[in-house]
């Protein structure tokens, strides 16, 4: 005896539709996630990860991994586990097309092929470079923000490092390290780099950079010759702290991958100042150079570049202030290079005007100029990048606001001009018994 139960005819429709559905389903899409991302440095290690759109996630997928037109199997450098494939150590025969597709024994048996990625290989490890908001000397109770730049930010962790007799080290997510308030004790070497990834990959270390922290003013210079920050090697240079107190005690220190006095060899006091001098530089000789005192206050901090190639630039050794103008040349190696042409790069792109010949002119510094600057011959190559800091100045915004003023009173009283020009020609008419307008301001 069979028990039969009764159907409604909506159930009946139901099951076909469901049938008709499940014959008719629509593949689901494939994605590939790359961490940290696309373009890597060698030595890296990189992780992609098949996802199956939401859907279809709760499915049992087994997930294969091509190379170009090759299935990616484990390998001593490459590891696929479930819906992940992994790369460790990175070289240039990495740089490829990656893509994956999920399989499956029930319905859908498969995925769509998922979109391909390509891998970039840098072959150079990247070197971070360090900056301050501040140059010259900080005074105490002020704030200093350090940035450690990178072309690229995904996914890195930033390493801060201080001289002291145990190196110090700070991590930060963020590029950049801020000192609220320093002290004295805040000053000295800095230096950073970056990380990321596990196992972690680290950048090449920041050249150092000198904090100085001051209560006061000072009556010492350090004065260079050539006046410049970047200089060939073979060339001269010339350091000197000068004190204008004619009072004696200041040496000329620098530290390239140690803490030293300029060589020894070259140094000589000459009454009220001491003076290094490098008669021909290599490129060891880079770092940073000071003056410092017998009781060891130490001043004036500044970067010095020393290139092999043809082409450096010339920049101002300090920061600009805002309003003022700016110049940069281009110097070449061959004092008399037939083509004089150069390109000028701020921050990477060309700047396309404010350029003549081998020098750019910018008649009107403000803040959005500064940046990375550097300069391109079309024969002889490329200079090395030079930050450039611009200062806000007191006396420029001053100005501005006293122009702002006038332009105010003027659209009031126009007879105030007659005012202004008559003061500035004939200083001695006495004023002192009536103006010349009344301007009512509403």
């Amino acid at each position: 005896m069979y028990n039969l139960e009764y159907a409604p005819k909506s159930s009946f429709k139901n099951a076909i539709t469901t049938s008709k559905a499940v014959d008719n389903l629509v593949l689901p899409r494939a994605t590939v996630r790359v961490t940290p991302e696309t373009s890597v440095f060698t030595g890296e290690t990189v992780t992609l990860k098949c996802e199956i759109e939401k859907l279809y996630t709760s499915l049992h997928w087994r997930y294969l991994w091509y190379k170009d037109r090759s299935e990616v199997l484990n390998s001593e450098r490459y590891t696929v586990n479930t819906n992940t494939l992994t790369i460790s150590s990175v070289t240039q025969s990495d740089q490829d097309e990656f893509w994956c597709r999920g399989e499956r024994a029930g319905r859908p048996s498969s995925s769509h092929d998922s979109g391909h990625v390509t891998l970039s290989i840098k072959g150079s490890k990247p070197k971070a470079e360090l900056r301050s908001d501040t140059e010259g000397s900080v005074l105490t109770g002020n704030t200093v923000t350090l940035k450690c730049l990178m072309n690229q930010f995904t996914g890195w962790k930033f390493y801060w490092y201080k001289h002291t007799q145990n190196t110090e080290k700070t991590t930060t997510d963020e590029n950049y390290y801020t000192i609220p308030t320093v002290t004295v004790s805040d000053g000295g070497l800095y230096w950073c780099r970056a990380g990321r990834g596990n196992p972690v990959y680290y950048t090449d270390y920041s050249d150092v950079l000198w904090i100085n922290v001051t209560g006061g003013s000072s009556s010492v210079s350090l004065i260079i010759r050539p006046n410049r920050t970047q200089h060939f090697s073979s060339e001269s240079l010339s350091l000197s702290c000068e004190d204008h107190r004619n009072s004696t005690g200041w040496t000329v220190r620098r530290y390239t991958n140690t803490l030293e006095t300029c060589p020894s060899s070259s140094v000589r006091s000459t009454g009220t100042e001491s003076t290094c001098t490098i008669t021909s530089l290599i490129t060891s000789d880079t770092g940073v150079y000071w003056c410092e005192s017998e009781s060891g206050h130490k001043l004036h901090p500044v970067n010095i570049s020393i290139h092999n190639g043809d082409v450096i630039l010339y920049s101002p050794v300090h920061p600009v202030t805002e309003g003022d103008s700016l110049t940069l040349h281009c110097l070449y190696r061959d004092k008399n290079p037939s083509n004089l042409r150069a390109e000028f790069y701020k921050d990477g792109s060309e700047v396309q005007n404010q350029t003549t010949g081998d020098m750019m002119i910018i008649s009107t510094v403000s803040k959005s100029h500064e940046g990375f600057y550097s300069c391109q011959h079309p024969e002889r190559g490329a200079s090395p990048k030079r930050w450039i800091s611009v200062t806000a100045s007191g006396d420029f915004e001053e100005k501005i606001s006293v122009l702002k003023i006038l332009s105010s009173l003027l659209a009031v009283c126009p007879y105030l001009i007659v005012t202004v020009l008559l003061v500035f020609n004939r200083p001695n008419i006495n004023y002192s018994r009536g103006a010349i307008c009344k301007c009512h301001l509403i």
